[in-house]
């Protein structure tokens, strides 16, 4: 989460809303990402996506068996949608989107039977740190 929340930071730095993401496998990160939205007018430009996405890369294939994904915000339905696509096996992510989550606040994709691949999902490591930012940032645009 340590990663992550760099990340977080690095893009708030940015001007981007700050979240930060990782994929690890078996305790080696394979990415570290965050929010590349604005700069790149990009919708998709999520952490999430963008650490999937390299992950993937790095790995030579689009099945991220046994991977964890880390983040410091909640996934939106997109980006746990990812996940589900990647097949990760866990997500561990730090505060809780009451606008957007997919991952137990308003939705809970890593869990629908309905779908092809559940993962494990694990919140609130690092919560406060990443409320923070994200308060931070909000409030400085206000």
């Amino acid at each position: 989460m340590e990663l992550a929340l760099a990340e977080a930071r690095r893009a708030g730095e940015q001007g981007e809303v700050p979240i930060g993401a990782v994929v690890a496998i078996d305790g080696e990160v394979l990415a570290a990402r965050h929010n590349e939205r604005l700069s790149t007018n990009d919708p998709t430009a999520h952490a999430e996506i963008l650490a999937l996405r390299d992950a993937a890369a790095a790995r030579g294939s689009s099945r991220l068996d046994g991977a964890v994904l880390v983040t410091t915000l909640e996934p939106c339905p997109m980006c746990a949608g990812a996940a589900v696509m990647a097949r990760v096996a866990r997500v561990v992510f730090a505060a809780e989107d009451p606008k957007a989550g997919a991952c137990g606040t308003l939705y809970n994709l890593g869990a629908d039977p309905r779908l092809n691949h559940n993962f494990e999902v694990v919140a609130g490591m690092g919560r406060d740190e990443s409320s923070a930012l994200l308060k931070d940032f909000f409030a400085a645009r206000r």
